[in-house]
């Protein structure tokens, strides 16, 4: 049973501590230091974008606008972290660029074709659900000297050196037969969020963000156990933990000399994610102590022994929407662009804008 949730103060205060936070540094089972924890809600592998760095789902009964035609969508407006500037970015270009960022250009085309689909029609929710008062008019933010969420032409060229030419044509190639292609729901463009590896099921978006999208209710995503890093332990010291959890956690009263007594029982969603979980004395959901820790996934398990807090979590992401992984998988076992999209958005559609 699920319990109540701390009060929505918890969030700002997350926010705010993040990054004092992040300075503890946890470390893998193996000894190495993690360079790849995500911050926030969602990096996805290393020189990926973080999938949860999406805006959040609009509130039940916005009025949605509908799916435009293709010269509505011909140029996308993003907003770059790093220069502060909007960039208007011609569709083919963009598609190639959210792909790149998102995915190895070695995976199989129907799975590229499936993030280029999902990214396209990702933007234009953002379009349709954007605050004319930020970002200056842009639909979204993203970062492409980061690489998180598009790379431009110019980081592209750095980073695939020699072999820039090759990819952008195989891109271009694949994605100029679907550049008008979009999944909708109800008739509007749909929030097709994605991330890296699920925990062998995908999560309800209401779990995640406290919206309920009928497209987003969690599917099965076996394949993604056979991912490489599905299962990852990171090792915190005491003091690391303690930490952690005073900044994080508003009321939190973790007993010194008794650590093994700072967490209680966790209680999952259907998906097997933790839910909430209790921490000295304080219960906290699953996702806000995925990020005061900056753990890989809200699927989640934590043990405690000879002075070390071990954690081990199960995929990577937010884990909403699609598996980037699973959708390689399902590639490479002959499922079509439109399979892959179908399974993980149920109930859209896959429309052609005219």
């Amino acid at each position: 049973m699920k319990r109540a949730l701390l009060p929505i103060a918890l969030f700002a205060l997350l926010t705010y501590c993040l990054p004092l936070v992040s300075l503890l540094v946890p470390v893998l089972a193996d000894g190495s230091f993690d360079q790849s924890a995500p911050a926030a809600s969602g990096a996805e592998e290393e020189g990926r974008s973080p999938a949860a760095q999406f805006l959040l789902p609009s509130a039940s009964g916005e009025t949605q606008q509908p799916a435009g035609s293709a010269a509505d969508s011909e140029v996308i407006r993003l907003w770059d972290a790093g220069s502060q500037q909007v960039l208007e970015v011609p569709l083919l270009e963009y598609l190639i660029g959210a792909a790149a960022s998102e995915m190895p250009v070695t995976w199989p085309d129907e799975a590229l074709k499936a993030q280029a689909i999902a990214s396209h029609s990702y933007a234009l929710y953002q379009r349709d659900h954007a605050d004319a008062d930020k970002l200056s008019g842009a639909w979204f933010s993203a970062d492409p000297a980061r690489r998180q969420g598009y790379m431009t032409r110019e980081v592209l060229e750095s980073y695939w050196g020699s072999a820039f030419e090759e990819n952008w044509a195989r891109l271009e190639s694949l994605f100029t037969p679907i550049l008008h292609q979009v999944l909708t729901y109800e008739g509007a463009p749909a929030a097709a969020c994605y991330h890296a590896i699920s925990n062998g099921q995908t999560e309800a978006s209401e779990n995640v963000w406290n919206e309920a999208l009928p497209y987003l209710s969690g599917v099965d995503s076996t394949l993604d156990l056979t991912a490489e890093g599905y299962e990852q332990t990171v090792t915190y010291t005491t003091q690391q933990m303690y930490d952690a959890i005073v900044l994080a956690v508003p009321g939190a009263q973790p007993e010194q000399g008794k650590p093994e007594s700072w967490f209680g029982e966790a209680s999952t969603t259907a998906a097997g994610y933790v839910d909430t979980i209790e921490c000295a004395g304080v219960f906290i959901r699953g996702t806000d102590l995925r990020t005061a820790l900056g753990l890989r996934s809200a699927c989640f398990s934590i043990q405690y022994a000879d002075g070390v807090f071990s954690v081990t979590t199960k995929g990577y992401g937010h884990g909403v929407g699609l598996s980037q992984y699973g959708a390689s998988a399902m590639a490479l076992t002959g499922k079509s662009c439109a399979d892959i999209l179908a399974h993980y958005y149920p109930g859209t559609a896959l429309e052609t804008l005219g």
